[in-house]
């Protein structure tokens, strides 16, 4: 077994992050499992083991349901970060059956098939609005006119949040995700203990404006599954609505921005789905794949495992190489070549297991959506800028994507 640092593996270093698929390639040629020092967890890059491990109930998103801090050898967070880890630790991502089990069964009523697909008309709408206004001022930023406004409004509608009040969530959800990132610095928690403060406070006065006058909105289903009976805390509310509108749109928002600086670098790929927009649905997946949104996700050893003939030992921490894996030659032909007709496409960018996004059908929506609108409304679009890549591993994505509509 080589350590990470061994190897091409470096999630601060600027040439890693502009192209961090070369550096995968080598660590899956290299072995399964590799110890990295600087963030004191096991990376695994393969697709087989990464889905497999998804789906493992030795592993889980915390520790907490079954050992303190001191039995799992682990630190308690700092003091002045609680209101971060209280947000974050009381939402289905970051919790284990029974509770894990009993919020996302309240929350998937929202996100049946047919709830999903009732939402697709107000979707196509205003991503036609969206694009209209990008075409109609000759072009912008593909990020701030398309790719974020689209899934923060929709995910804003679904909780109820009233238009006037939705200019914060971005720059909440931006603070609060930062806190994902490998190693962050106290800067970086300073801001998301802000964010989850503020949010948490507004979201506060909106359930109890639900309370006294509810609507047809997620908050005010979730206040009625509860006083049916169905146990769920304010803070479980305030933690699940976070959540949502945190994974809604993150992934959606970092995979059209990506996506689509991906096509403008290949021409060919781009003019055959210009000319066959069929192809849009198996492009989204294809691209979801190509440049992964969401490069990496992590798992606590809850009981020790092996990988490989390497044991794991209860307490560490696997980090999984979404990225990676979705670049895995023994799973995906050709897997550096961008392929819009790519038909066995199992990538993991949604996760898998119990953990699998519960928004996933919404999100191919959104997708599927902005570039059908962005096709038939701006068939000329081109980048009218080199893009700068934000400074993060764990979410990957762009600092804008500056297009011109021709």
């Amino acid at each position: 077994m080589a350590a990470a640092s061994d190897l091409a593996f470096d999630p601060w270093d600027p040439a890693f992050l502009a192209d961090p698929y070369p550096a995968y390639a080598e660590l899956r040629a290299r072995g399964r499992v590799f110890y990295f020092e600087p963030t004191d967890q096991w990376l695994v890059p393969h697709h087989a083991d990464v889905s497999a491990l998804l789906r493992d109930r030795r592993l889980g998103r915390t520790y907490q349901h079954r050992f303190t801090h001191e039995d799992f050898g682990r630190t308690a967070p700092e003091p002045e970060h609680e209101p971060f880890h209280t947000l974050n630790d009381h939402g289905m991502l970051d919790l284990e059956p029974p509770d894990h089990t009993r919020i996302r069964r309240l929350v998937s009523k929202a996100f049946t098939p047919r709830t999903v697909e009732r939402l697709k008309p107000y979707v196509d709408k205003l991503a036609g609005e969206l694009v209209a206004a990008l075409a109609e001022a000759g072009g912008g930023d593909l990020l701030t006119d398309v790719a974020e406004p689209l899934p923060v409004a929709v995910i804003a509608e679904m909780l109820g949040i009233p238009e006037p009040d939705r200019a914060p969530l971005r720059p909440w959800s931006a603070d609060i995700c930062g806190m994902y990132e490998l190693n962050p610095s106290q800067e970086t928690a300073a801001r998301a203990v802000r964010a989850s403060v503020e949010f948490s406070d507004y979201l506060r006065e909106l359930i109890a404006q639900r309370r006294k006058a509810p609507g047809e909105d997620l908050i005010s289903g979730l206040i009625a599954a509860h006083d049916e009976g169905d146990r769920l805390t304010e803070q479980e509310m305030i933690s699940t609505a976070v959540l949502l509108l945190n994974a809604g749109h993150e992934a959606t928002v970092n995979a059209t921005v990506n996506g689509w600086w991906a096509l403008f670098r290949d021409p060919g790929q781009l003019a055959a789905l210009r000319a066959d927009h069929s192809l849009v649905p198996s492009a989204v997946e294809e691209l979801m794949r190509y440049d992964t949104p969401l490069q990496l996700f992590e798992r606590w050893v809850l009981d020790e495992i092996e990988i490989d003939g390497t044991m794991i030992p209860r307490g560490a921490e696997i980090a999984m190489l979404f990225g990676s894996a979705n670049h895995d030659d023994q799973v995906f032909a050709a897997p550096e070549r961008l392929d819009l007709t790519r038909r066995d496409n199992p990538h993991i960018s949604f996760s898998a297991g119990i953990h699998y996004c519960i928004g996933a059908p919404l999100a191919r929506i959104e997708l599927a959506a902005s570039m059908r609108a962005l096709l038939e409304r701006a068939p000329a679009l081109r980048p009218a800028a080199e893009p700068k890549r934000k400074p993060n591993f764990v979410i990957r994505g762009l600092e804008g994507l500056s297009v011109e509509v021709g």
